[in-house]
């Protein structure tokens, strides 16, 4: 991957639904050029897809949370929480803790709700999100202060 491929990626990143022909006017390449660049990059599996971005907010979804989750019955409890829409990311972890899960609901009734739920897999300490900085930072910066 060179500079031209980051800064396709970047373009990419910031609207994945930009044309061709407008990343090629931008980086002076031609659109078969382009385009063959984006294929090996999903080829190398470098791009894994292209998604929709949701607003939460707009969904009703009010209320973010990162939950710290300790269980002896992992099983049980990614079975329960495959079936859970109140869960979006779910992340195996170390130290004291087994999960974290990021939790959309529609208020802080609604996560105790959900804590409560959870309760009968393990323990759990819910950290409320206040306001959101960013999120979903290209990686593409980060590779580019490795190289």
């Amino acid at each position: 991957m060179d500079h031209i491929d980051s800064k396709i990626l970047s373009f990419m990143h910031e609207n994945a639904r930009i044309p061709i022909s407008e990343i090629s006017r931008m980086i002076t390449m031609s659109q078969p050029a382009v385009t063959e660049r984006l294929r090996k990059l999903e080829d190398q599996g470098i791009i894994t897809g292209y998604r929709t971005e949701l607003s939460p907010q707009k969904l009703g979804k009010l209320t973010t949370s990162f939950v710290l989750f300790r269980t002896n019955r992992c099983k049980d409890f990614l079975a329960f929480s495959e079936n859970s829409p109140e869960i979006i990311d779910l992340y195996r972890i170390s130290g004291e803790y087994n999960y974290l899960m990021k939790v959309l609901t529609e208020s802080t009734s609604s996560l105790a709700q959900f804590l409560d739920t959870c309760n009968a897999f393990g323990f759990s300490m819910p950290l409320i999100v206040l306001s959101t900085e960013f999120e979903d930072r290209s990686l593409i910066a980060a590779i580019q202060t490795v190289e």
